[in-house]
């Protein structure tokens, strides 16, 4: 029979294989759902239903969920995520840490029965439009400054270049895939440096023309990018140029625009 799950803590590790030394590949934050699709003694491989992206989990880190409830956060007509750090109670009283971009389905005025997910309005006051502007792309890059670099990772906590990328785009009601390699294949070519606008996305290849880097561009001649942390250094037609170090990091392959 098939099973669903809920990711019901701040954010939970996917890793490759099944194993506590396995190498984690993604996150999936509070509210995000998933098929599970094989067990392996306590790990379950998964495939995540907003980008479809594998891995395994501890059996331990969610929340089992009926395929009716499953179906009904599929269609769910709000899919707004939570634009800051917030806290939200749980059915035990106990406080849950909620991460930007965690999905709201499931909880009302900070609080969560995870009986009645997919049936409970957000509080909109704290969560981002899913009307994407150029305006709204960048406020939701901005909000994960300092955020230090982890592979995998698509938290304030820890993150990286393509899981900054998607989850300020899920945060604007844009799906994007989870690789920037497969984040270059969507949206239209922009052919030049000053023909981008802010919320355009930047790629960036190494020697061997293979895409390794994404960036959301953020005007005046600027890119917000996870390199090290999330931080903010100057974009041209060579590339990401760190005024730090004096040296350009990154060599520009292509300009995309999703809106």
């Amino acid at each position: 029979m098939q099973q669903f799950g809920f990711c019901n803590l701040t954010c939970v590790p996917v890793r490759a294989e099944a194993s506590d030394r396995s190498e984690m590949v993604n996150q999936l934050l509070f509210g995000e759902i998933f098929e599970i699709i094989d067990a392996i003694k306590g790990w379950k491989l998964v495939r995540s239903s907003h980008d479809k992206y594998e891995g395994f989990i501890d059996e331990k880190q969610y929340l089992a969920i009926s395929d009716t409830a499953y179906a009904k956060l599929l269609e769910r007509p709000d899919m707004s995520r939570i634009k800051n750090l917030d806290w939200v109670t749980g059915n035990d009283d106990n406080k849950i840490m909620v991460m930007p971009g965690s999905l709201t389905g499931g909880f009302d005025a900070g609080k969560i029965d995870v009986s009645m997910i997919g049936q409970q309005a957000a509080d909109k006051s704290k969560t981002v439009s899913a009307t994407a502007t150029p305006e709204t792309l960048v406020d939701a890059a901005k909000v994960f400054l300092g955020a230090p670099y982890l592979w995998g990772g698509r938290s304030i906590t820890g993150i990286d270049c393509s899981g900054l990328v998607q989850n300020v785009f899920l945060m604007n009601g844009i799906a994007l895939h989870r690789d920037s390699s497969y984040q270059a294949g969507q949206g239209e070519t922009i052919n030049m440096v000053p023909e981008a606008q802010p919320g355009d996305l930047a790629f960036f290849d190494n020697d061997e023309g293979e895409i390794i880097h994404v960036g959301i561009i953020i005007g005046n001649g600027q890119i917000i990018h996870a390199s090290g942390c999330v931080r903010v250094d100057e974009l041209d037609h060579h590339g990401i140029f760190n005024r730090q170090h004096k040296k350009y990091t990154h060599n520009l392959r292509l300009i995309k625009r999703l809106i």
